[in-house]
């Protein structure tokens, strides 16, 4: 816990909320406990979310219209970004969880991390109220809500894989053309995404743009930098 609430930056006075943000219902029902599960905390913190990011974006994007600042909200609040806050945070290994759903890889899975994320920040708003939650929030999300600021929101894969990885390191990935062939209209191209001297994934497209969008994901599917 205390590791956890380092990287958060915020010290609980209730443990007790943490430890049940953690608590995946896999477990109470293997367990049949009375242990409480994350899954009203997570109701609490979905809500504290969009209110924190609705208000954020409101103040620092004074020109943008409803359909654009809907747009950024929508990708940072995505089930791939919450998911990505979780593992900056390392919430996966703390995740309590039943066996059954443990031996299934559920510590990886990206549901699982999405809801124990927005559980925790549940548990924080109880503990701390608003100004820790949004405090906690914007720092934890600063690079997310700056991708999806500049336009290359999570909901694009090379914005995704982008700051994927730039939660590891300041070194951006880098995209190179294996081959090009075919006549001027009926291109394709093979494309690669390399990130400090490693493949990490490699896409086919009718334009260099597509294949490199085709590898962004393929990197995103194989995860390579975590082996």
């Amino acid at each position: 816990m205390e590791g956890l609430e380092e990287r958060l930056g915020y010290t609980f006075s209730n443990r007790k909320l943490l430890r049940q943000a953690l608590t995946h219902p896999s477990l109470v029902a293997e367990r049949k406990t009375e242990d409480k599960d994350n899954q009203r905390l997570e109701f609490l913190g979905d809500a504290v979310l969009q209110l924190v990011l609705t208000e954020y974006l409101y103040e620092v994007l004074p020109e943008d219209d409803e359909g654009r600042l809907t747009q950024v909200r929508a990708s940072v609040v995505s089930r791939p970004a919450l998911a990505e806050c979780a593992r900056q945070l390392d919430l996966g290994p703390r995740l309590r969880l039943g066996r059954g759903e443990d031996g299934n890889k559920g510590r990886e899975r990206d549901s699982n991390l999405a809801d124990a994320f927005e559980a925790v920040i549940g548990a924080l708003h109880l503990d701390g109220g608003m100004p820790a939650s949004r405090d906690v929030l914007l720092r934890v999300m600063e690079t997310p809500l700056k991708v999806a600021m500049d336009g290359e929101g999570l909901g694009n894969p090379k914005g995704t894989l982008q700051e994927v990885l730039q939660t590891i390191g300041r070194e951006s990935p880098v995209y190179r053309v294996l081959s090009e062939e075919g006549p001027d209209h009926l291109k394709e191209f093979v494309t690669e995404v390399v990130w400090r001297g490693m493949t990490l994934g490699t896409g086919i497209g009718a334009s260099k743009k597509s294949a490199e969008t085709a590898a962004a994901e393929k990197a995103l599917e194989e995860r390579a930098w975590e082996d």
